[in-house]
C-alpha cells in the first residue's frame, strides 16, 4: 500500500480564524462601542450646547421691549383689538344682519396690520386698502346724510329714521367711530401711551389719513339726492377746512347726486338765518362749480323735532305742534 503523502500546510490565518468562535449580538447593546473618552466628549458637547441655548433665550427674555415714541396726544383705546372685533360683530349680526356674511376676523386683523409696525406720521390710504375692501357696503340712493359741526343731531337723526346713513352708520364708521389708535415703526406692539394728534404737525397721522379715506370713499359712493346737517348758530355754517368742506363735498360724483340738500339747524331760540350766510354761499358756489344742485332749509322740520324732545316748553317748540 502507498504511503500516504504529507498533508497540506494549513494557513495559520485561516485556522486562527477556524478555531474562533463568533458571539451573537445582543439587540440591546448598539451596533458600535464607542470608547470611554468618545463618550464624555460627546455628553460634554452636548451640555455646551444646551447652556448656550439656554443663556441666549436668558439673554432675549430678559431685554426690555423697545421703548415707543411719546405723542402729545392719547394713546390707542384700552381693548382695542376687541372693540373692533365686538363692534364688528353686534353690526354684522344684530344691527345689520343682511352684512352677516362679513368676516369680521379678517376685518380685525386688516385693521390691526394697517398700523402696527408703521410710523404713525407717515399712514397712506394704500394701508387701509385691504380693510376697505373687507367692509365694501352699498348705501341706498338717496339715503346718504353728510354732516358738519352737528355730530349729535345728525346721529339722532338717523336712530330715527333708519333708513338714512351717516358715515358712522355704516359698518367700517360704526367700528372706528370715537376710537383712537396708532402703532410704532419700532415695533409689533400697540401704543396705549400716545398717539400723534388729529390736525398738529404730522398730517399724515394714522387716524386722520383713516378718516379722510372712509370718507372720501362714502362720498364717492353716494347717489341721488344726498343731504347735509350743518351748524347754522356759529359765524361759518359750512368750514372750507372740515371733513365735508375739503374731502367730501370734492368727492362727490355729479354724474351720480344731482341734488345736495342743507339743513341748517340753529340751537333753540336763535332765530338767525343761515341759508343766506356768506359760508352757505361759498358751499353753493362749489357746488354750481361742479355742476350740482343746491337747495337749502333752515330748522328742516323733522329734525327740529328731535331738538324739542329736549325742549318741549320753549315757544318755538310749541309752534310746531
Amino acid at each position: 500500500m502507498a504511503t500516504a503523502g504529507p498533508l497540506p500546510r494549513t494557513d495559520p490565518e485561516v485556522e486562527r480564524m477556524s478555531n474562533h468562535r463568533f458571539s451573537p449580538v445582543s439587540e440591546d447593546e448598539p451596533c458600535c462601542n464607542l470608547s470611554q473618552k468618545a463618550k464624555i466628549c460627546l455628553g460634554t458637547f452636548c451640555v455646551l450646547v444646551v447652556l448656550t441655548i439656554a443663556a441666549v433665550v436668558g439673554v432675549l427674555w430678559g431685554l426690555p421691549a423697545p421703548k415707543l415714541k411719546e405723542w402729545d396726544g392719547k394713546g390707542t383705546t384700552p381693548n382695542f383689538p376687541e372693540i373692533v372685533l365686538g363692534r364688528c360683530y353686534t353690526y354684522t349680526k344684530v344691527l345689520r344682519p343682511e352684512l352677516s356674511h362679513k368676516d369680521c376676523r379678517k376685518i380685525g386683523k386688516a385693521f390691526m396690520d394697517a398700523f402696527l409696525s408703521k410710523d404713525p406720521c407717515s399712514s397712506t390710504e394704500r394701508d387701509y386698502q385691504p380693510l376697505l375692501e373687507l367692509t365694501n357696503q352699498t348705501v341706498p340712493c338717496n339715503k346718504t346724510l353728510f354732516w358738519s359741526k352737528s355730530s349729535e343731531l345728525a346721529h339722532q337723526y338717523t336712530t330715527v329714521q333708519q333708513e338714512m346713513f351717516t358715515l358712522e352708520d355704516t359698518l367700517l364708521g360704526y367700528i372706528a367711530d370715537g376710537l383712537k389708535w396708532c402703532g410704532d415703526a419700532d415695533s409689533s406692539e400697540v401704543n396705549y401711551g400716545s398717539c400723534p394728534t388729529r390736525g398738529g404737525k404730522c398730517i399724515n397721522n394714522t387716524f386722520s389719513v383713516f378718516w379722510n379715506t372712509v370718507s372720501k370713499r362714502f362720498a364717492e359712493n353716494a347717489c341721488g339726492v344726498v343731504q347735509v346737517v350743518l351748524n347754522g348758530s356759529i359765524s361759518n355754517g359750512f368750514n372750507k377746512n372740515s371733513t365735508f368742506g375739503s374731502v367730501e363735498i370734492y368727492n362727490l360724483r355729479p354724474e351720480k347726486v344731482p341734488t345736495l340738500q342743507a339743513w341748517v339747524m340753529h340751537d333753540i331760540g336763535d332765530r338767525s338765518v343761515a341759508c343766506s350766510s356768506s359760508s352757505i354761499n361759498d358751499l353753493k358756489l362749489i357746488l354750481s362749480n361742479r355742476n350740482i344742485k343746491f337747495t337749502c332749509h333752515d330748522n328742516y322740520r323733522p329734525i327740529k323735532f328731535l331738538q324739542c324732545v329736549k325742549n318741549p316748553e320753549h315757544s318755538s317748540c310749541r309752534s310746531l305742534i
